[in-house]
């Protein structure tokens, strides 16, 4: 076995700190609780996308050449929110009308029948991120952060 001189061990130490180094100056450019799930040039102007994330279905609207996200299951009876219509930012719901506002998630008009109103709670919003021509989704860790 090779005994190191003090000169040797620091150079290996230098070598060592410097890999680490860069390491993490890589790390630090990728943020890895976003995921790619689609491209801009996928989504026109005031149309939409469902893209599916692991067991979660995601409905992707471009409005004003912004990109914003929400479930694609309507909270009311579960309707496919991208089979719907995008006019702005409202978008309706193909099977009773419900209507969100795609920017928040709100929900802003629910659906009615003669004697009652339906309840029809707000569609969970997700973050998202362009870089580029990628629309990138928040994901949160399996640790929850």
């Amino acid at each position: 076995m090779h005994a190191h001189t003090r000169s040797e061990e620091y150079n290996i130490y230098n070598g060592l700190t410097s890999m680490i180094s860069r390491a993490e100056l890589d790390l630090s450019t990728h943020d890895l609780s976003f995921t790619k799930v689609a491209e801009t040039s996928e989504i026109p102007n005031g149309k939409m996308k469902m893209v599916k994330v692991k067991d979660k279905e995601i409905l992707i609207a471009n409005v004003n050449d912004s990109f914003y996200a929400i479930a694609n299951l309507c909270i009311h009876k579960g309707g496919s929110l991208s089979e719907g219509s995008l006019e702005g930012n409202i978008m309706t719901c193909p099977i009773h009308g419900s209507r969100f506002d795609v920017t928040t998630g709100k929900c802003i008009h629910r659906p009615r029948n003669i004697f009652i109103e339906a309840k029809t709670d707000d569609a969970m919003s997700y973050e998202l991120r362009v870089d580029g021509e990628d629309i990138l989704l928040y994901q949160r860790s399996s640790w929850g952060i």
